[in-house]
């Protein structure tokens, strides 16, 4: 979890698909000599590709628990269902059996530990051809996305205040829809300073703006209201019909910001970041090509 949240979408994905509360289940974190090999965390895959593993190895645990639950329980396993940590006999009006109580451990014999694993890759995917480039499965699934800003610029000045921004995006299914806004807005505020304040200064190819005093990034100050739009489209391959939000949120933000700077002024800056002194100096040059 690089701080997008997917620990927590994670354990909503094997709490939903096991039936029990997302408190009871947790994470550990990996460790490289023992945990199983992943391509990482990249592309907006977190979501879509962990999250199917995960649901994959949570279907198999709740296979065996079911199995171990049935002989318990003196019925069949398909005749079982789990939820909020309850294991119920289908069409019973009955209490259920805490899953807690079945047996997880060999006791007089009976019961044995429930473990699940799974792995997801792309279906059908077949090796991209090393002269074309071109393959079954170029990306599972495509994510989509449209932004509006509002802008203010002082004329006088050059400076470009972002005022709103709308963010509408399709992520196939939200699991969390308070992570998905905060992805958006983190996502949406490092687009505002793509677009206005960062900009890497070279010399003889040597960075001379080498500390945040001279590499200027936004702050919460510079964050502006961001309204998030979701639309779902359930992708018929992910968990539970989700996508992802890492990288398209990101996107469009700065240049929706350079087209509101347009709108607003009447000058396109083509290069970023949109500084006040690239402002001034196109407002000028649009002005003497008036006269």
């Amino acid at each position: 979890d690089y701080g997008q949240g997917s620990d927590t979408i994670l354990c909503q994905i094997a709490a939903e698909e096991l039936g029990v509360e997302v408190r009871n289940v947790r994470v550990v974190s990996p460790d490289t000599d023992v945990t199983p090999f992943d391509h990482g965390t990249a592309s907006s895959r977190s979501t879509f590709h962990m999250g199917n593993a995960v649901k994959l190895a949570a279907a198999e645990a709740k296979k065996q628990l079911f199995e171990v639950a049935a002989d318990q329980l003196e019925v069949r396993p398909e005749d079982l269902e789990s939820r909020g940590g309850f294991i119920y006999v289908k069409g019973s009006k009955g209490p259920g059996t805490p899953i807690s109580a079945i047996r997880m451990g060999i006791t007089y014999g009976k019961g044995h530990p429930i473990t699940g694993s799974g792995t997801f890759s792309v279906p059908d995917a077949t090796p991209l051809d090393q002269e074309t480039g071109q393959g079954v499965y170029p990306s599972i699934f495509w994510l989509y996305g449209a932004q509006g800003v509002e802008v203010e610029v002082d004329p006088d000045t050059g400076k470009v205040e972002v005022l709103k921004v709308a963010a509408a995006h399709d992520l196939g299914r939200v699991i969390n829809p308070l992570n998905c806004e905060q992805q958006v807005e983190g996502a949406v505020l490092t687009g505002v300073g793509i677009a206005l304040l960062e900009e890497l200064v070279l010399q003889n190819g040597t960075p001379v703006n080498r500390n945040f005093r001279d590499y200027r990034i936004p702050t919460a100050m510079d964050s502006p209201e961001v309204t998030s739009i979701f639309v779902e489209a359930t992708h018929k391959d992910g968990p539970f019909g989700a996508k992802g939000v890492g990288e398209p949120a990101l996107a469009p933000t700065a240049p929706a910001i350079g087209n509101a700077v347009h709108s607003a002024i009447g000058v396109r800056i083509k290069d970023l970041p949109i500084t006040p002194e690239k402002i001034l100096k196109a407002l000028k040059e649009k002005g003497e090509k008036k006269r």
